[in-house]
């Protein structure tokens, strides 16, 4: 039986020989093994694939992935972020209130968000700290990366890496790149201290299919449909029409009642792409996902946390310590939420997750246990022994709020896509 994960073993671990502590899970669909699961989409609605050499198999496996890197280390921040609101955990955050810059109805009318969006905090954020949301905010009526706070994040480096800590700790583990702050691409960059990603074994890929039936019976010459003038939707009124060279516009490229959604879909089927010859979106059946997560000690023993330019070793694995409890529980935190991925990609583990100690080679790793109220502990018992060295851990958010040009910004594009009927942002982590 695995032994129970606790400060001792983690504080010996980070400042002694320890290379990481790995998790890897077997999973199979939520609907029973063989039952077909679907990976995100790219450019060209197709899957990640490629072939890799695993244990068990003699020629390389077809493999089709399920979670990146990145999307994990989101669901691992916004499992924090739950955590953290529902008192769980306490933590250092920066935040954006959207709300105090709108306060009921008091805003004219083209400076009110469509839709409302709250907060957004550097667990939110798609570069943490570094993301354009917080730099275009201010606080106390000085832009974000002017005042105090934000002067010290725009000089963090690996070498001093205590503003970080303070502020927004989940950039050490998760990573971060300051590519858009005072130094432009010659901002601080700090390593994923923690890696997971989620791949389906053995895939095959199934056919996309598509078909709908209208209950109102459109027919495709009921059209042509015009685009209204005032840009409210659509109409069959020449005369209300939007007009473009004294003509008529037509909704979409000729006005068919499908552009707005009406009327049949014919029903079809496909496998692959055309131009590409690459799998579409039609869901893959698997032998078994398998999840991995890395966390790496060596990269966390890179950062120092010095005070007034003072180094002390037994601060920096402290800090240290409380960078791989934090890890730790948000990785054990987003499994227990469930791996619910997408519409029909819920994953579910067929043995109990473990966690493996790798230190000494040619030894076996030491397995260990650590469930989700066991790692907030833990990461408590961190952060406690850190604050009696003297390293600073708040447990109130820094909140920000959002400047004029950026609410603008908001405004607009929230207009233009009800609009347009359709997203117009672009690009991401």
């Amino acid at each position: 039986m695995a032994n129970q994960l606790d400060l001792n073993i983690l504080s010996e671990a980070v400042s002694g020989n320890g290379v990481a502590f790995r998790s890897c899970v077997k999973l199979q669909p939520a609907g029973g093994e063989g039952s077909k699961v679907f990976p995100p989409t790219y450019a060209g609605a197709v899957y990640a694939t490629e072939k890799r050499r695993l244990p068990g198999h003699s020629e390389p496996a077809e493999c089709v992935l399920l979670d990146s890197v990145q999307s994990q280390a989101n669901r691992m921040e916004e499992a924090l972020q739950q955590a953290l609101d529902a008192g769980r955990i306490k933590m250092p955050v920066v935040e954006v209130d959207f709300t105090s810059y709108f306060p009921g109805d008091k805003q004219p009318e083209d400076m009110r968000l469509l839709d409302p969006v709250g907060k957004v905090s550097s667990l939110q954020a798609p570069h943490r700290i570094a993301d354009a949301i917080l730099r275009d905010s201010v606080l106390d009526g000085a832009r974000f990366r002017e005042t105090d706070i934000g002067k010290r994040i725009g000089m963090v480096s690996a070498r001093d890496a205590m503003a970080l800590f303070e502020h927004c700790p989940t950039a050490l583990v998760f990573g971060m790149w300051d590519s858009t702050g005072p130094k432009g691409g010659l901002g601080a960059k700090f390593e994923r201290a923690m890696v997971a990603e989620i791949v389906g074994i053995n895939a095959v890929y199934g056919v996309k299919t598509s078909s709908r039936i209208d209950p109102l019976g459109i027919l495709l010459k009921a059209g042509p449909l015009y685009a209204r003038s005032d840009g409210t939707g659509w109409t069959l009124d020449e005369s209300h029409a939007k007009k473009e060279k004294g003509k008529p516009v037509t909704l979409g490229k000729d006005g068919r009642p499908s552009e707005a959604n009406h009327g049949n879909v014919t029903p079809s089927l496909s496998d692959r792409s055309k131009e590409t010859d690459e799998y579409l979106a039609g869901g893959v059946t698997i032998s078994h996902a398998e999840q991995t997560v890395v966390l790496s000690l060596p990269a966390l023993r890179r950062l120092r946390f010095p005070v007034d330019g003072n180094y002390d070793a037994k601060r920096d694995n402290a800090a240290r310590t409380v960078l791989a409890a934090l890890g730790l529980c948000a990785a054990t935190l987003a499994n227990e939420a469930g791996l619910d991925l997408r519409s029909r990609c819920l994953l579910w583990p067929v043995e109990p997750p473990t966690w493996s100690l790798l230190s000494t080679p040619g030894e076996p790793p030491l397995e260990l246990q650590l469930d989700g109220k066991a790692a907030t502990k833990l990461l408590g018992e961190a952060v406690k022994k850190a604050n009696d060295l003297g390293l600073p851990w708040h447990d109130a958010p820094v909140v920000l709020t959002p400047s004029d040009a950026l609410v603008k910004l908001v405004v607009k594009s929230q207009h233009l896509t009800a609009q347009q009927g359709g997203e117009t942002g672009e690009g991401g982590d």
